[in-house]
């Protein structure tokens, strides 16, 4: 599958300012990434370290936080990485589920997906988990 980029906006959690920016889709990577600098100009603080394995094999501790982020017509708060100066903003796997965006490669676009839930029905309420599609 190829990669692409998208617009994406990223705020801080008062909501006041915002950066727009081109991230490259990567349903290989977990969260929103964006350089470190731009996430502290809008006010987004480190919440914790997390360890991240990078796509050569080398693995770093990296500092992690909570942001708006619009994307796809859609407005969500997710996890975000603080990345190094002059990296490249990335869309990962959990932003896009968490607005519900699905990826169509062959044109290159986000698309709208469904959501899923697992439903516990009464009588299998002792330990059965069953899923159902609606």
């Amino acid at each position: 599958m190829g990669t692409f980029s998208t617009e994406i906006a990223i705020g801080g959690l008062d909501r006041e300012r915002w950066a727009t920016v081109d991230a490259l889709v990567d349903t290989g990577a977990s969260i929103v990434s964006a350089p470190a600098s731009l996430l502290r100009g809008l006010g987004v603080e480190p919440a914790w370290k997390q360890g991240f394995e990078f796509a050569d094999g080398e693995t770093r501790e990296m500092d992690v936080g909570h942001a708006w982020v619009r994307v796809g017509g859609r407005e969500i708060t997710t996890q975000v990485l603080f990345n190094e100066e002059g990296s490249a903003a990335l869309l990962g796997a959990l932003a896009l589920e968490g607005a519900f965006l699905g990826v169509n490669p062959v044109r290159k676009r986000l698309m709208p997906v469904g959501g899923w839930l697992a439903r516990v029905l009464k009588e299998q309420e002792r330990g059965t988990l069953t899923a159902r599609r609606r």
